[in-house]
Formats: structure tokens, sequence, C-alpha cells
């Protein structure tokens, strides 16, 4: 029997705020000619995957739709739920179709992870399957590339040659402690489960039997139209939003570990954003697109929907002038050098990896005192995003006017 995979489609991914909106969230936004959604929809199409259920909202069910069919994606089911209530639900209500057999293997990805070394990743799946059983759930775990307050964290203890057992799940702490899981042989909890219906339902029925009854009562009452579940939307309000983990996998003693040593990221943030970009420049680079400055040059890599990314280039000893904007915000990320930074009255070094906010309207510099150049991934987001919306105070190069 081949693994259903159900894809959470529903999130509004705000910490990409303004650009992730209710209306457009992270999961749709167009990264330089591809969507995280249309990546996860390309990554199940293969031999190993079932078709697909996808759990979202009227909201974006065009969105969904438009995808699934660019995709070339025919057979397909779509959840829409009434409100928005958190994943518990949304993968109760999932694993309650009545198509599904009892005993067949589901998979629950979220819309908006990016997955590389797709292969190695349907591996471990394909491997891991024949331990699923009536009670337990498998998670995916990340090993680490640095310590991070991004993202959850669980340790596991080894019960025999093949499992893993979760012992414990961290949320979100703070660098220094990140430093200490990570030495501890912690993973980064990716949000993604494997299990049987049967256990998915079996657990809910002892730990969540509230959701369990209302998600039920939700499902059997939804009306269907083609492939399309609407779920009754007076049982769905009565749900309190919970997330699955919260709901079950901090509960139950039947939670085991999936090791992964893959690139893997949810896009979280604009960090991480200008680090996709920035690996990958060759591919967006033009030299159509490289303008020359008296402190150096910025290269346009990619204008999106309300946003632009760039790379400033910033010789030895020079500096930007003074200056703000009143259209647009800034996301940098150091990708070379040590830059001074001035943001309104505060004035700051910053080292690799380290980024910077410039909220618009800031008045704000960067300047290069040293001997090597200073490299920046800057991401522009903002209604104007154009060279004009520039207010000078003070430039070492005469261009105040």
């Amino acid at each position: 029997m081949k693994i259903k995979p159900v894809i959470i489609c529903g999130g509004a991914g705000t910490r990409l705020w303004p650009q992730s909106k209710n209306n457009l969230p992270k999961q749709f936004i167009n990264f330089g000619g591809w969507t995280l959604f249309e990546k996860t929809l390309q990554r199940i199409k293969s031999s190993t995957f079932d078709y697909p259920i996808i759990s979202t909202n009227l909201t974006y069910l065009n969105l969904v739709r438009k995808y699934l069919l660019k995709c070339k994606i025919k057979k397909f089911k779509i959840i829409l739920e009434p409100s928005k209530k958190n994943t518990a639900p949304a993968i109760l209500t999932s694993a309650l179709l009545k198509e599904i057999p009892h005993d067949q293997s589901m998979i629950f990805f979220s819309a908006d992870h990016l997955i590389k070394k797709k292969d190695r990743f349907n591996k471990s799946i394909i491997s891991n399957k024949k331990y699923l059983n009536e009670n337990n759930i498998f998670i995916f775990g990340i090993k680490p590339t640095s310590p991070s307050s991004e993202y959850g964290y669980f340790l596991t203890k080894k019960i025999s040659k093949s499992i893993n057992k979760v012992d414990k799940f961290i949320e979100k702490p703070n660098i220094n402690k990140a430093k200490k899981i990570i030495k501890k042989n912690g993973y980064w909890n990716s949000g993604m489960f494997f299990a049987r219906k049967d256990s998915i339902l079996n657990n809910f029925k002892k730990y969540q039997p509230q959701i369990f009854k209302l998600c039920n009562d939700a499902v059997n009452k939804s009306i269907i139209h083609k492939n399309v579940y609407h779920l009754n939307k007076h049982s769905f309000k009565k749900l309190k939003e919970k997330s699955f983990d919260y709901a079950i996998l901090e509960k139950s003693k039947n939670i085991n570990g999936i090791k992964l040593n893959i690139p893997w990221s949810d896009l979280g943030s604009w960090k991480e954003i200008s680090n996709i970009f920035n690996k990958n420049k060759s591919k967006y680079f033009r030299k159509s697109n490289v303008f020359y400055r008296p402190w150096g040059k910025y290269i346009n890599l990619y204008s999106g929907n309300g946003f632009l990314v760039k790379e400033l280039v910033l010789n030895p000893m020079s500096s930007i002038s003074l200056q703000k904007h009143k259209h647009r915000s800034e996301h940098w990320t150091i990708t070379s050098g040590k830059p001074i930074i001035t943001i309104n009255k505060k004035k700051f070094f910053k080292n690799i990896n380290e980024t910077a906010f410039i909220p618009k309207g800031a008045i704000h510099r960067v300047e290069n005192p040293f001997k090597k150049p200073v490299k920046i991934m800057e991401i522009q987001t903002g209604a104007i995003l154009k060279e004009t919306d520039i207010i000078r105070y003070q430039d070492v190069y005469g261009r105040v006017k």
C-alpha cells in the first residue's frame, strides 16, 4: 500500500511579514520562479506516494488549485477548514476521511518547507515504514547546521538498532541553550510526521477525546463537492486552537525520531531567504543588473511581488550615504566583512551571518572601515522599490541635494 501524503497548507507564515500576509502566505510567495508549495507538490510526485490530501481554507483554495494544475497533479482531495485551528485538527480531520484504510501509512508535510536531497529523504521514509504500528508516531528531525532559536528541538534515546525514541521536546530555546542541546545530539523538530491512520485516531481518542469528537462530527457532517470536503462549521468552530505537538506528541509515550542530515529550511526569516539567494547567485546574476556607485556596487538578483533581493558590495574604506526611505524597509544579512551600521541614533558592528533590520523611515548608513570588501544580502520590502526612494542627509561623495 502506498503512503498517503497530507499537506498542511492553512498557515500565514507571519514571520515573513509584511511580505507574507493572510491573503498571500509564505508557501505561495514567488522566490525567484518557484514557491514552497510547488516544491512540496513536486516532492510527492513519486511511486512512493498515493494521491495527496491538502488541508487548507477557502481563502487559499484558488491558489491550491492553481499549483495542483501547474504541477500536473490530477487526483487529489482538498479539506477546507472553516477557520484556523492550528495543526492538531488539520491532521486529525485528514486522517478521519473514510476512504483511507485504517492501516494505511500517512505522512504529514508542511506546505512551506524547502527540502533538498529528495531521494535520501524518500529513502528514510520507505525504510521506516515497516516500523509503524497502531500506536506509534515518527517525527522527522533535522541535524542542526548551527544553534538557532527559530526551531524547536528533540532529544532521543536508542531503544533498538533501528528505533530512536524521543526522550524530550524543547520549544525554541535561546542560543546558549541551543548550543547545549546540539552537544547532546539534539535535532531540530521539522514539524513533519509519519504514522498509520489508526495510530493517529487512537492517540487522539486517548489524549484529546474532545478534539476527536468535534473533528469526527465536522468530517461526518461535511459537504462534499467533487473532490473538496467543506468541514461542518458548527462543529469545527467549537474547537480550540491547538498544535499537534502540544495535543499529542508531548503526551504520547510512543514517539520516535527519524534523524536526517539533509539541507532543510522552513524559510521562516529573511535571513534564510538571503542565504538561499546568496548560495544561488550565479543562477540569478545578469551583467545588466550590476550598478556601480562611488562606494562600490550593487547587483539586483531577483524582483518579486513587493520585494527585491540585491547584493551590496562596499569597497574598502567606503560608506553609503546617511539616508532613509519613505516606502520600503530593508533586511540585511552580512555575508563578508565587518561593517559598521547606523540605524537612527544607534551605531554598531555586525559580523558575518548576522542581520540588521531597517524599518521604513529609519535613518541609516553602512560603513566599511577595513581593507577588505563588505558584502551584504539586502531584501527590500514595500510598495515602491526604486532608487528614487532615497532621502540623503550626509554623503562623503557630495550627493546630498
